[in-house]
């Protein structure tokens, strides 16, 4: 087993975000976690992620208990909805911060920059500003930027909500080939029934705390 949660929960003041909430990834999967506003998918993914300590209830990976350990000790990729690319740095700045952060040789970091904008079909923008790319390219240089340390798990938070139907689906199904090749697993949260099944090998509804919410 990749990530499991088990009896999760999670309070906001009086709001009750997470209410027992228990999923498993297998790993290698891709699970496409869906859900409407206020059923609690984007909480469950930063409880995962280690951007909020659940209340009650444990993270594990492979069995190894993650509860307390830190975000930046999970090696988990995140992707959000806003690409939240560093204004200041090209495409390719943008990609390989993390493995300059972690102090690795330059030449690493551009071969596996240079990998990673062919995979995501930007070869040859490695020197646009990002201020240039719309929210198509943005997201996918948001995707490499997650996947340059090679992550054990990718964590996409509502990823394409932005973006118009034709491209949201487009993304979708090259994003599922993508992780496919790599074999990276990931946990996908959308509201949207068909991108879930467009990324997802499985989907999960996370519905218990919206009730009458139908996703068809």
């Amino acid at each position: 087993m990749g990530i499991s949660v088990e009896g999760a929960n999670k309070r906001f003041g009086d709001f009750q975000a997470l209410d027992d909430v228990s999923i498993e990834v297998p790993d290698g999967s891709l699970t496409a976690l869906l859900g409407p506003s206020g059923s609690g998918k984007s909480t469950l993914l930063q409880v995962v992620a280690g951007l909020l300590p659940p209340d009650e209830g444990t993270v594990r990976w492979h069995g190894e208990d993650l509860t307390t350990v830190p975000a930046h000790r999970r090696r988990f990729g995140l992707v959000f909805q806003d690409a939240l690319l560093f204004p200041h740095l090209d495409v390719a700045g943008n990609v390989g911060y993390g493995l300059r952060v972690a102090g690795r040789p330059r030449a690493e970091v551009a071969a596996r920059v240079a990998e990673l904008l062919e995979l995501v079909d930007l070869g040859g923008h490695a020197r646009r500003s990002v201020g240039t790319l719309s929210g198509g390219e943005a997201q996918r240089v948001a995707l490499a930027r997650a996947l340059a340390p090679a992550p054990r798990l990718l964590l996409l938070d509502e990823p394409f909500g932005a973006l118009d139907r034709e491209l949201r689906d487009r993304l979708s199904v090259e994003v599922r080939g993508l992780l496919h090749r790599l074999g990276t697993p990931a946990v996908h949260v959308t509201h949207d029934l068909a991108e879930a099944e467009l990324v997802g090998d499985r989907v999960v509804t996370l519905a218990s705390l919206a009730a009458g919410f139908d996703p068809r």
